[in-house]
């Protein structure tokens, strides 16, 4: 399953690049790269010691010319802070999107007893200051 996901990741990395550049070859990225906010989270209640648990993240893609590529993934003691980061590939094509909710998924091995506090990134306030969807997760034996 895992190789048929990275596979179709692939090919839609291929399908949506056009070999007709329209920039110079001056060497420089067509694509950038986006921290996106968390909008809610499927996470257990509770851990097992030594077990690994999946855990979706649901965030909205702004639009057609974003594509999922890994996990900021900051780990400090038991916190550990979490958001999606995207591909931004800049194409005059790209279509803005509403309401379009993705998951994107990472597996946890708990290693630690006591509880683990995730903090989600859910963007900035008003004032600049980071905000996040705050869960704890006791780990039982």
């Amino acid at each position: 399953m895992k190789k048929l996901v990275a596979l179709s990741f692939t090919l839609l990395l291929f399908v949506s690049c056009s070999l007709d550049d329209d920039n110079s070859n001056d060497g420089s990225a067509n694509y950038s790269f986006e921290i996106l906010s968390v909008e809610s989270v499927d996470i257990p209640d509770a851990f097992t010691l030594g077990e690994v648990y999946p855990i979706t993240v649901s965030y909205f893609k702004p639009s057609t010319c974003h594509s999922f590529k890994e996990f900021y993934y900051l780990k400090e003691n038991n916190i550990r802070t979490v958001a999606p980061i995207n591909y931004v590939f800049e194409n005059n094509s790209c279509e803005t999107l509403t309401n379009e909710l993705v998951e994107a998924t990472f597996n946890f091995i708990v290693n630690s007893n006591g509880s683990y506090i995730f903090k989600f990134w859910q963007g900035e306030d008003n004032n600049g200051e980071d905000q996040y969807l705050t869960i704890e997760v006791p780990v039982t034996n």
